[in-house]
């Protein structure tokens, strides 16, 4: 029987339970004519319910969010076929000294605790490291894909 596309809308905390799990994402910002400029990122959700993502302060994502703050991420789950959600909202970008301790937090939200933290910080320090976190203001359903509901049938 074919699959039929799904698309659920949920409430902050059935959004912040689905985005928790799921690491990979497309972020979209505008270049300064206005184009999109999309990368692949690993992404995680802080404590206060924000999208983490670590960069360097010259890359396209930093410099572009950086000059138009608002951002779109869709969040995709492993399986290419799972589902998925995009998320809209503002962006900062936090330069070392200040993107230390989120850099760790954002290590945490994915990958849980490092062995060596003192190593940790000293790495991020050396690579100057940058965090992006983004104040989710909207999102839309939490979608898979398929058939039309009235197709999926036939």
């Amino acid at each position: 029987m074919p699959r039929t596309a799904t698309a659920d809308r949920v409430e902050r905390d059935e959004l912040l339970a689905f985005l928790r799990p799921r690491h990979k994402a497309l972020l979209l910002t505008r270049r300064s004519d206005g184009s999109a400029q999309l990368s692949p990122v690993s992404c995680g959700v802080d404590e206060q319910g924000r999208v983490v993502v670590s960069t360097y302060p010259q890359r396209a994502k930093a410099v572009n969010a950086r000059r138009d703050p608002q951002v779109s991420l869709c969040v995709l789950s492993d399986d290419f076929d799972g589902p998925w959600v995009q998320v809209d909202g503002q962006a900062e970008v936090l330069d070392l000294p200040e993107a230390l301790e989120p850099l760790v937090d954002y290590y945490r939200a994915i990958s849980g605790e490092h062995p060596d933290w003192a190593e940790y910080r000293a790495a991020m320090a050396r690579q100057g490291k940058s965090l992006l976190r983004v104040t989710i203001e909207r999102w839309g359903p939490v979608a898979t894909g398929g058939f039309p509901p009235e197709l999926a049938g036939s």
